[in-house]
């Protein structure tokens, strides 16, 4: 049967001005992502690596249209994603949704979780009642390993690994069919950052989840994906199957990646 492709990429590219002092204005550009193109298949995970700098932030951003490419193109299910306007853009907004890197900051800490999670809820289905928004949040708070009791308190009140399941509850509360993670793990310890990948690779089943993750560390990569986008300065050296990519690599600068990691001695 064949693959199903839910996201399209095709030559995206975004440039940034660069102040060059307090006083003076810069005409000089950085690319930050460099006519990047790649397809989405239906269920399975990319994992966008490579280092600190190197655009994946930006680009996840950008296929989420959080910021808007100079150039380029995105398709979602066939459909002009950079196109859409009004209820289009609602309609795909809810079908993408993002796990964001540091779930201190990207949780309000002056909202009650339960309201947090469900103001996706409150924004795509306005109609829906108050008790059965409530009910939406108790049963995916219980799927993301948080007991309903969480509701009622407030993001400072949980472990740094208990802020990010609730980023991933308020993610999935829509049922989105494509996630965006970028750089879930890396503002936690590595024993709790294993639990939200072990987490995620569940709910990916339980959601029939399509996946992009993204991260500087081949270890977390190497977890989750089944298929590698390596980056470097704004573009897409080597792209493949996840065996392949991590055990095979063809360019450079993938081979000097897989080079750096450590090795625990036997």
């Amino acid at each position: 049967m064949q693959a199903e492709t839910i996201l399209e990429a095709r030559n995206l590219r975004k440039s940034y001005s660069v102040s060059t002092g307090a006083f003076t204005k810069s005409e000089r550009q950085t690319v930050a992502v460099d006519d990047v193109s790649f397809e989405l298949e239906r269920g399975e995970t990319l994992g966008i690596v490579g280092e600190s700098g190197c655009g994946k932030t930006t680009l996840a951003r950008m296929l989420l249209r959080l910021i808007e490419p100079d150039s380029g193109e995105i398709r979602f299910r066939g459909q002009n994603w950079l196109d859409a306007r009004g209820a289009d853009l609602r309609a795909l907004r809810r079908r993408m949704q993002m796990v964001f890197q540091d779930p201190v900051a990207s949780l309000n800490p002056r909202m009650r979780v339960g309201a947090i999670i469900g103001e996706p809820l409150a924004v795509h289905e306005a109609g829906l009642s108050r008790a059965k928004r409530r009910d939406r949040v108790a049963e995916i708070l219980e799927a993301v390993g948080l007991g309903p009791d969480s509701m009622n308190r407030y993001p400072h009140e949980f472990s740094g690994g208990q802020r990010q399941r609730i980023g991933i509850a308020r993610a999935l509360i829509l049922r989105p069919e494509l996630v965006i993670a970028d750089e879930p793990v890396s503002a936690l310890d590595v024993s709790v950052g294993a639990q939200i990948l072990e987490l995620l690779a569940r709910l990916q089943r339980e959601f029939s989840l399509t996946l992009i993750l993204i991260s500087h560390s081949l270890p977390v990569v190497a977890q989750l994906a089944t298929r590698v986008a390596v980056m470097q300065r704004g573009r897409i050296v080597e792209i493949g199957a996840a065996a392949q990519v991590l055990g095979a690599p063809k360019d450079p600068y993938t081979k000097a990646l897989i080079a750096a990691v450590p090795q625990i001695p036997a």
